[in-house]
């Protein structure tokens, strides 16, 4: 009797169990590649072909942190207050920086509340009707600059005539830097962007460049102006912000203006180096916007990542589970690439629409300086366009070097002919 019953029911039942967690995915090494030309980080596209959540691990820092590289979880993880960027500055995060100094005040690691109440002091400077007061002025100093080209003759290297000079002007017009100190500013920015030179020539830039925005607040306080600087000194002057979170918000303002060099410069150069994109480009005038909004989409602004966040608490993302206290960086670039959202994402697309991209960010870190870096992309290609009837390449598109150990790419030269 008892083994007749044992053989139609079977074994007694286990008792209950936790579920066995997923296995976590192995970490990846994600080493600086210096990448010649627009071509996509190979290293990168393994991990999206991999899967939405890859664990990364890069230079510096230690640990391994996550890396979301899907469109969906990419806006998801930037626009939830359940990451947060303050508790990175107490950790050595894995990084592609050598050196990590974050100050208080950056908005790039401050969380909610502490980032509006730090980006309010600034923001005037960065509005739309900002920007369009400043496109006259903006106008006059990359008109300058061509009159220059023109009058020197071809060949010309854009980036060294027009691409570097143009955006550090502008940028510091708007910060409020006097033109004596402009030079020495920008070689403290280049290298703090640079990954050459390791943590030490980066440290040395950053204290260059720290002092010399302290005592730039400090002078500006009682300034009527309207540029950056003026704005702060007046804003740590009525108590709103102290004076460490003014420096740490002006420095990475200040370095923003490197971007529209290297961002300009990789669309330049394909439109140089593909012909049917050029002429639809100078045989439609009007419609140039979203063929710049296609090229923002496409080309690789940075190596690698960004800043990462911290989770707060368990979220699950893309199936899987991303702990408390666990790092997490975004991919912008491989989101920009994410075939569920761009058909074809590896193919430029002139009259592709919509074109929801995230060159400048999403969420509350959207760059602070989107207008105006669009206000001087625009300017640029317009006017290098109308005014160098028949611009080409003077060298092979071989020939073009390109930036090394940097975080930001693009051309080191571009030389053209016209």
């Amino acid at each position: 009797m008892t083994t007749v019953e044992t053989t139609l029911t079977g074994p007694p039942p286990e008792p209950d169990r936790d579920p066995v967690p997923a296995a976590q995915p192995p970490v990846r090494d994600w080493p600086a590649c210096d990448l010649d030309g627009t071509a996509f980080d190979p290293v990168l596209a393994g991990f999206m072909r991999e899967g939405p959540l890859t664990r990364i691990r890069l230079p510096h820092g230690e640990g391994w942190a996550w890396l979301a590289t899907r469109y969906e979880d990419v806006r998801l993880i930037t626009n939830d207050p359940r990451f947060g960027r303050a508790e990175v500055t107490r950790r050595q995060v894995t990084r592609m920086a050598p050196n990590f100094a974050p100050r208080p005040g950056s908005l790039a690691w401050a969380d909610q509340p502490d980032h509006n109440r730090l980006r309010k002091a600034v923001a005037g400077a960065f509005t739309v009707s900002a920007a369009k007061r400043l496109r006259p002025r903006a106008q006059a100093v990359l008109d300058e600059l061509v009159d220059g080209v023109l009058a020197d003759g071809p060949p010309a290297d854009l980036v060294e005539r027009v691409l570097e000079p143009f955006p550090l002007t502008v940028v510091s017009e708007v910060m409020g830097v006097p033109a004596a100190d402009r030079e020495r500013v920008h070689a403290w920015t280049r290298q703090i962007i640079s990954t050459s030179g390791g943590p030490e020539a980066a440290g040395r830039a950053k204290t260059g460049l720290y002092g010399w925005i302290t005592a730039t607040v400090r002078a500006r306080a009682h300034s009527t102006d309207e540029d950056v600087y003026a704005l702060l000194g007046r804003a740590v002057l009525r108590g709103e912000i102290a004076e460490e979170e003014a420096v740490g918000l002006a420095g990475p303002l200040q370095i923003g203006g490197e971007a529209v060099t290297h961002n300009c410069g990789q669309m330049l150069y394909l439109m140089l180096t593909r012909p049917e994109l050029m002429e639809r480009m100078r045989t439609r005038p009007a419609a140039r916007g979203p063929v710049l909004d296609e090229l923002l989409r496409h080309i690789p602004h940075r190596s690698s990542v960004g800043l990462a966040r911290i989770a707060r608490e368990d979220v699950e993302v893309a199936g899987r589970l991303i702990a408390a206290g666990e790092p997490v960086y975004v991919s912008y670039l491989a989101a920009n690439r994410d075939p569920a959202v761009f058909p074809d994402p590896d193919r430029i697309d002139p009259d592709r629409d919509p074109n929801p991209h995230l060159a400048f960010g999403n969420g509350p870190h959207y760059c602070t300086g989107a207008v105006l870096a669009r206000l001087q992309t625009e300017l640029l290609v317009d006017t290098l366009l109308d005014r160098l009837p028949g611009l080409r390449l003077a060298v092979p598109p071989t020939e073009v070097r390109w930036r090394q150990k940097t975080m930001i790419r693009g051309p080191r030269t571009l030389p053209v002919t016209w």
